[in-house]
């Protein structure tokens, strides 16, 4: 079993994929190659590495706590034909800050992690250091990567409790530098394939476009109320090449076996512009 994540290693999505592996672990060689987690260097890169076959699954965030979901992969997951979640887990994010020891963090000039990592210690930063520029990297891992290459002291990055082996020198702060310590992320296990999906689960995610007029959304949720389902969340996002056009992605607390769900995802595709589904779950 290969699990893809966003690298490099100590990243959350490398924290998410070995928690996943966990589960889905042969524990024996399939043609010379052991289970193991494999870094790719945007989420792109994750996706089509499933698509291809070249990894059997994909660890993925899809929603933070305190900024809701995470746009590119719904994105991509709608985008891929025959990709399907068929697992979640939620981490808990842990902000720290790491930088090279003795130097007083007003005295730091640049700070890199992913940009969610950044807002998410907006207030700390801005306390801290004010004049410090923000520095966008592909995930925290990289951002680490960046900081511990600068010998000046003028660089730290932002990082996940769990990151170990720092470069000799740099230290890690000993608390969360995060604007809100409960916070959250949602990832799931991707894989290939109508056939992966389980045979029942506790949640089930899909898509829907809605005809563009009047009450046609309110149609919709009077729909998913008759079936006595309960979403759990809707996201929407413009629909690529016409302007005005949304698509919900909607997550509900179903099973994806009850005749319930199978009624309900037939009368949604016989009303809608398109609907389709995204994956079935367990909730963590």
């Amino acid at each position: 079993m290969k699990i893809a994540f966003l690298g490099p290693e100590g990243s959350y999505s490398h924290l998410a994929a070995k928690e996943f592996l966990k589960t889905e672990t042969t524990g024996e060689t399939v043609a010379g190659n052991w289970d193991e987690c494999v870094p790719f260097r945007n989420f792109a890169e994750v996706f089509n590495a499933v698509a291809s076959g070249r990894v059997d699954a994909a660890a993925v965030p899809i929603e933070n706590s305190l900024q809701g979901g995470v746009l590119q992969n719904l994105d991509l997951l709608q985008s891929s034909a025959d990709l399907y979640a068929i697992k979640e887990k939620v981490v808990q994010i842990d902000h720290r800050l790491v930088y090279k020891a003795g130097v007083k963090l007003s005295e730091i000039g640049r700070v890199y992690s992913h940009r969610q990592a950044l807002d998410q210690c907006a207030q700390f930063l801005m306390k801290e250091m004010p004049f410090a520029s923000l520095r966008d990297a592909e995930s925290t891992g990289f951002g680490l990567s960046r900081a511990t290459e600068d010998d000046t002291g003028k660089s730290a990055a932002i990082v996940g409790a769990h990151t170990g082996n720092l470069r000799s020198g740099f230290v890690m702060s000993e608390e969360s530098i995060a604007d809100e310590k409960n916070n959250f992320t949602h990832f799931l296990l991707i894989k290939k394939g109508e056939s992966v999906l389980p045979k029942s689960s506790e949640r089930v995610f899909f898509s829907t476009v809605c005809p563009h007029r009047p009450g046609s959304l309110l149609k919709l949720l009077a729909v998913i109320e008759k079936y006595g389902i309960n979403m759990t969340k809707i996201e929407s996002r413009p629909v690529r090449n016409q302007p005005g056009e949304y698509r919900f992605f909607i997550e509900a607390d179903c099973d994806i076996a009850s005749a319930e769900v199978q009624a309900l995802l037939t009368e949604i595709r016989a009303n809608t512009l398109e609907c389709k589904l995204l994956g079935a779950y367990c909730k963590d």
